[in-house]
């Protein structure tokens, strides 16, 4: 039985106009191909239900899950990021730009760095973000644009415990219609590393591609023609994911191959109680 021909954004990039769109976090959502397939290329099952409208997965430890899920309000958490071990959990709204998930997604396949993570703040004050600091110790930096921000905060009376909010607006000062274009919320427990990876992502300046109806506002966005269409965006995908399949065999020949640790060496046994004497014959 042949398959009918049926209209759907999976079957991009292909027949669509691909334009450099700028900045990267007005540009919209984009294809969660990059997140999902990237994840099942390293092994992460898939325990999606066919009939409702998720993706579900869970690394090979399943120790993490991700779950891409529609929600009804605006600005619901579309995207889940949990860890089973260390208790942390990331959410993202619909219209985060799915390379800045990626970031965070990519350096879960990465093994943990050595070196201690960059500091935060740094990073964006570097790239010409306006730092401040309030009571309570929240603080929070401002992108050039005045469009994207991005805090750690604490709410009373749990001074103690902190989260990292990042959200892109078209006016901060303004709630309604001027409110968020998506919302991200990250725990401050989550591993420095992985928070670094998404803030480098959220510095980032280089376009991301986009098609004329990706973008929600377009006003907010430049967008030109040019940079890699249709074919070249659909190989360097797959390229992506020969990567990390054949990263993912390198990592398992090599777990393989690593002979297990040594075993303790046992304790030596004690030595042999003195006989006793005969016991003298009467």
């Amino acid at each position: 039985m042949t398959r009918p021909y049926v209209h759907t954004r999976a079957n991009d990039p292909h027949g669509l106009i691909w334009y450099e769109t700028r900045p990267r976090h007005l540009a919209g959502p984009g294809d969660p191909r990059r997140i999902t397939q990237t994840l099942r290329a390293a092994g992460w099952t898939n325990h999606s239900t066919p009939d409702y409208p998720h993706v579900v997965l869970a690394s090979p430890d399943q120790q993490l899950t991700l779950v891409l899920e529609p929600e009804p309000g605006r600005y619901g958490s579309w995207w889940r990021l949990r860890s089973q071990q260390g208790c942390w959990t990331a959410e993202f709204g619909a219209n985060t730009p799915v390379e800045m998930i990626a970031a965070l997604t990519d350096a879960l396949l990465e093994p943990e760095p050595a070196a201690s993570a960059p500091e935060i703040w740094p990073m964006l004050t570097t790239a010409g973000w306006r730092y401040e600091r309030g009571e309570h110790a929240n603080e929070s930096a401002t992108h050039p644009d005045g469009r994207l921000r991005l805090r750690r905060w604490s709410v009373e009376p749990l001074l103690d415990r902190f989260y990292w909010t990042a959200e892109a607006a078209r006016e901060f000062e303004h709630a309604g219609p001027f409110g968020p274009l998506w919302r991200a919320w990250l725990d401050d427990d989550m591993p420095r590393h992985l928070l670094a990876a998404f803030v480098n992502a959220l510095v980032c300046d280089e376009p991301v591609q986009r098609s004329r109806g990706d973008v929600p506002h377009n006003y907010l966005v430049t967008q030109q023609e040019r940079g890699p269409q249709s074919d070249q965006l659909a190989a360097d995908h797959e390229a992506r994911l020969k990567a990390v399949r054949a990263a993912t065999r390198s990592a398992r020949r090599a777990a393989r191959a690593t002979p297990p640790a040594s075993p303790l060496t046992p304790e030596a046994p004690a030595a042999p109680a003195p006989a006793r004497p005969p016991a003298a014959r009467r």
